[in-house]
């Protein structure tokens, strides 16, 4: 799978689960997978941090990724979040990943750890070595405490199968430093929705998206805009979906965001592993009040 094939909005899908015993809830994941193809989502992040891949157990992790996989059935590509904080764990989650059928692998910098640049640069080499799949970078600072810096990804960038990052910092000068200084065919990603139609606008491929399992269609057009150097419009989508860019994070992701989902009816209100606790009840109305602001509708 080339990166050229997954340009626009991509979904960091949440793991819907069963009320009371957490289970992952199969039969609504299904349902899930094939709204977004319906809704025009060019792709899939199954199991990455918006999935509580921290909370899933590794079969858990694999089943679900197998699940979107076969639900999927090459109607749109679907990336497996295999980030770990440990080597050999993450070489373990994206060879299995492989072996279920993802097209490619997104992996979160290792976290709680603080490894140097170099222990970065060494870490996603030894993926990349070892399984034969393309690999995207994941750089989330804020989440992790691990800031892999733009020298580091554009080492990174020149080994054949690590074709792409999703850049979570929210900074477009980081961003553009990226697209001018890596290859050409490596694809630069937001994973900030707040500031994503403007690494669009300067030469990224799309955006990996929380708002997107809200509003599919809406983040759809907007990356569509965005993409075709349509800044009037893409400005003005993006202004009209800044109060739920900023709802869904009112408590940490992704606390609203399922909540939202299950408002909407598609998954199950108050299913979310702990540590993590479900949408505080004072931030109720906020969040509602966001979603009709932006006329969500399942």
């Amino acid at each position: 799978m080339g990166n050229t094939e997954v340009a626009g909005s991509i979904v960091a899908l949440v793991t819907p689960m069963l009320p009371e015993s957490l289970a992952v809830d199969y039969p609504a994941l299904k349902r899930l997978v094939e709204w977004h193809i319906e809704a025009g989502t060019a792709g899939i992040v199954a199991v990455g941090t918006t999935g509580e891949s921290a909370t899933l157990s590794v079969d858990e992790h694999l089943q679900v990724v197998s699940a979107c996989v076969a639900q999927a059935a090459g109607r749109i590509p679907i990336i497996a979040g295999t980030g770990a904080n440990s080597t050999s764990e993450a070489i373990e989650l994206t060879t299995e990943a492989k072996v279920g059928g993802a097209d490619a692998c997104l992996l979160v910098t290792p976290y709680y750890n603080k490894p140097t640049q170099e222990g970065l640069y060494r870490h996603y080499k030894a993926v990349a070595e070892a399984v034969d799949i393309p690999q995207w970078l994941y750089n989330v600072p804020g989440r992790t405490a691990c800031d892999m810096l733009p020298e580091t990804v554009i080492r990174l960038a020149q080994i054949p199968n690590i074709t792409a990052i999703k850049e979570a910092t929210g900074d477009i000068e980081r961003a553009r430093q990226l697209i001018n200084d890596c290859p050409a065919d490596f694809a630069i990603y937001s994973g900030d929705d707040f500031t994503a139609f403007e690494l669009m606008l300067a030469g990224g491929r799309g955006n990996i998206s929380v708002t997107a399992n809200v509003v599919p269609g809406k983040m759809r057009d907007l990356c569509a805009a965005a993409l075709a150097g349509d800044r009037a419009t893409a400005a003005r989508m993006n202004e009209v979906l800044m109060p739920l860019h900023r709802a869904l994070f009112l408590e940490s992701n992704p606390i609203p965001v399922k909540w939202a989902v299950a408002e909407m009816g598609l998954i199950a209100h108050d299913a979310i592993r702990l540590p993590m606790t479900p949408l505080s009840a004072y931030l109720v109305d906020d969040l509602k009040a966001a979603m009709a602001a932006v006329d969500v509708s399942a």
